[in-house]
């Protein structure tokens, strides 16, 4: 083997080595909160693929008395067939079901039936309804490793308005994979790369 062939074979032994604390730390960087003691609302992200994660989390949070309200927002997805629905209910139904399950009254549950795009999008429709409501804080519940994105740009959208946002992100290992193994899933791929280049558009596009 050749000393250049060695060197090769060296580099790409401490690139294996060091890959699972590159990818650990990778995804650690995106996972940020900021609590609330108490909130006017908490409001739940859409999230088709996290759904049940943030609806879990989210009444947890009520039912622990950190609030008296739940907004869910609507990313306008629907999801499998209901038998007992007969048809295919949305995303953020499927989020209220889940969260009244949990024993969180009906009437404590709004969903902001404007359909949204974008993390960005959600903070513009709840910066609406809480303006409106005369709200003077939110708290934002989500995935982890959307977390950091989503506290950027709430605090950005809100800013001016006096309204404290707080976040609780949901620990990764129920609908999120670890960040010790997001690297050996298909979806750990989906979430955590990606979302890197999301925050990057998002920094260029509405800082």
């Amino acid at each position: 083997m050749t000393r250049r062939r060695r060197r090769i074979v060296r580099v790409l032994l401490v690139c294996i080595l060091i890959w699972p604390l590159v990818a650990w730390l990778g995804a650690r960087l995106l996972i940020t909160e900021a609590p609330l003691d108490n909130a006017d609302a908490i409001v739940v992200l859409g999230g088709s693929a996290n759904y049940r994660e943030r609806a879990r989390e989210a009444a947890r949070l009520l039912l622990d008395g950190h609030s008296q309200r739940i907004l869910i927002t609507n990313d306008n997805q629907r999801g499998p067939w209901s038998s007992v629905e007969q048809r295919n209910p949305f995303f953020n139904e499927r989020a209220r079901d889940e969260i009244t399950r949990a024993g969180v009254p009906a009437d404590k549950v709004d969903l902001l039936l404007q359909p949204v795009s974008s993390t960005h999008d959600e903070a513009e429709v709840v910066r609406q309804y809480a303006l409106g409501r005369g709200l003077r804080s939110v708290l934002i519940v989500t995935s982890a490793y959307h977390s950091r994105r989503a506290l950027w740009t709430f605090s950005r959208v809100f800013r001016g308005t006096g309204i404290q946002i707080g976040l609780i992100r949901v620990d990764p290992g129920d609908q999120s994979p670890r960040p010790a193994t997001w690297w050996l899933t298909r979806r750990g791929w989906k979430y955590v790369p990606t979302e890197y280049v999301k925050m990057l558009y998002y920094v260029i596009k509405y800082r």
